[in-house]
């Protein structure tokens, strides 16, 4: 049975999940060559070394992020797709209760409750613009292999022609850049091959037992990729060791086409940022994909290209290349380049009765990241409908009402010499990713610097317990004599004296609102 490609793509906009794909058509996706756009970037290291990051980064801090995608729809917590099939886990359980056995059931036919049926993004960017957003992320693939935009190479899985059936990071993009937000995308697709490991296997033991999953099919293995020319035993060591599954590790033919996904990607929607899940990956293809970004971005009046690529590797961004990401973690000290944190309210991916970090949390993280040149990506994680809950929009809110306040000291700040004081600084914790829930909670002793112009910004992370605040780093001459010290959200000044123990400010009596997350100071020198 032979199919045009226009036929084929007909037929797969009214299938259902499940379907499988003609083993002709499948085949007739050609991959076209390793080809960088041509540019100011080659795609070598070399190359990449003379890029610099761009001052709007530097200058906007605070950018919220979707990390949804099929298995937000499910409802059970992250990297369901990978887990189901891991007997044992608490995932794999659940979803042989609610959806029956694997070998079954599939993670394929798991996409049609990825439903998008009450999300608006032009809503949800308003609320996200006025929380002080300045970029926006969509994800535009995670590890299971499921584009979220028309993807050109995996035509049957995106969620333009299954799920959804909208073009999810074309209509983010349109409602970001509407309203003047950067736009970026996440790829997490390097890490599939391995990571989709789990899906070829069966369970051993039960009524199931040998029985395969459906990762084993071959009708679906544009979906969780082609083992047959992998070595006997390849899927179950990458489960059994599980720091294997984001190893990269991967034959020629999928480099390439993470190659050609992803430039797919960056073709169709020229997005201002990528985010890739690790360090540079792949080498020659990785490096491509860098160099993509920067030559299809924008082009300010130095001419430098205006877009930004995360990678998590410190070497990856030594010099030049790239920006650093810090995967729910924190630097212990003032980073000499702008840098990012990545983190979330709750998992990546929805999960149903999920305790939320506070609004007073988000803050905490946010004035200690920006006062050590970082900036804050906050993921609001979206169940299926693309609706969030009311305890999210409750997040959403406090963080929003801060902002309004105290974002002066925030946007287009610079590091001071020093980041902070209080008894928070004496904490020390590992420099590495994943470190933020080792950080402290900040309260009114805990004090943390931004400069912008003459002015020094004192962010207070709670309302003081006593009317006069010592800050003892900003004692006489240190950086001089104080002229004027205002609350953000106040128009009349403070009383203040400075001697060698430090600035003595007064408080009002009143609170202001949000004090309890904390409130900011502006401080001039003569």
């Amino acid at each position: 049975m032979n199919f045009s490609r226009r036929q084929a793509l007909q037929l797969l906009a009214g299938a259902t999940p499940a379907l499988a794909l003609p083993k002709v058509f499948a085949q007739s996706i050609a991959q076209p060559g390793f080809n960088v756009t041509p540019g100011a970037f080659t795609g070598t290291r070399d190359s990449l070394k003379s890029y610099a990051i761009p001052d709007w980064f530097a200058d906007a801090k605070f950018g919220i992020w979707s990390h949804w995608g099929p298995q937000s729809a499910v409802g059970d917590g992250d990297w369901y797709a990978r887990n189901m099939y891991i007997e044992g886990t608490p995932q794999y359980d659940y979803h042989l209760k609610r959806f029956g056995p694997q070998s079954k059931v599939g993670y394929k036919d798991l996409i049609h409750l990825y439903t998008a049926d009450q999300w608006d993004p032009e809503h949800l960017m308003d609320l996200y613009q006025k929380a002080g957003a300045k970029y926006f992320f969509s994800m535009g693939v995670h590890h299971d292999n499921y584009d979220l935009w028309n993807s050109k190479y995996q035509p049957r899985w995106n969620a333009v022609s299954s799920g959804p059936r909208k073009d999810i990071v074309g209509l983010w993009a349109s409602a970001a850049r509407k309203r003047g937000l950067r736009f970026g995308v996440s790829e997490h697709l390097s890490n599939s091959f391995d990571w989709f490991a789990s899906a070829h296997l069966a369970d051993t033991k039960g009524p199931y037992a040998n029985i395969p999953y459906d990762g084993q099919d071959p009708a679906f293995a544009d979906l969780y990729h082609d083992y047959a020319a992998q070595p006997a035993g390849y899927a179950s060591r990458f489960v059994a060791n599980s720091h294997l599954g984001m190893s990269r590790e991967a034959p020629d033919w999928w480099k390439l086409q993470y190659f050609n996904r992803v430039k797919d990607l960056i073709d169709q929607h020229q997005p201002d940022l990528l985010y890739t899940d690790g360090g540079i990956p792949f080498e020659q293809y990785g490096l491509g994909t860098v160099a993509e970004v920067y030559n299809a971005a924008a082009r300010n009046l130095r001419d430098h290209t205006e877009g930004v690529y995360f990678s998590k590797s410190v070497e990856d961004c030594a010099i030049g290349t790239c920006i650093l990401d810090r995967e729910r973690g924190v630097s212990q000290e003032i980073w000499p380049a702008p840098w990012q944190t990545d983190t979330c309210i709750g998992q990546w991916h929805y999960n149903v009765g999920e305790t939320y970090k506070t609004p007073k949390k988000v803050i905490d993280l946010l004035v200690d990241i920006v006062s050590k040149n970082g900036n804050l990506l906050l993921n609001i994680p979206l169940p299926a409908s693309g609706l969030p809950d009311d305890r999210e929009l409750a997040v959403l809110a406090g963080i929003t009402q801060w902002m309004s306040i105290n974002g002066e000291g925030i946007y287009a700040t610079r590091p001071w010499k020093i980041n902070g004081e209080g008894p928070s600084m004496q904490v020390k914790v590992a420099q590495a990713g994943f470190n933020e829930g080792k950080q402290p909670d900040l309260g009114p002793a805990d004090i943390r610097f931004t400069t912008k112009g003459r002015s020094l910004y004192a962010f207070v992370q709670g309302w003081p317990t006593q009317s006069e605040l010592i800050i003892q780093s900003l004692a006489t001459n240190s950086p001089g004599k104080a002229l004027d010290v205002r609350l953000l959200g106040r128009d009349e000044p403070l009383k203040f004296t400075q001697d060698t123990t430090g600035l003595r400010v007064t408080f009002p009596t009143t609170k202001p609102p949000a004090a309890d997350i904390g409130v900011t100071l502006r401080i001039n020198f003569i």
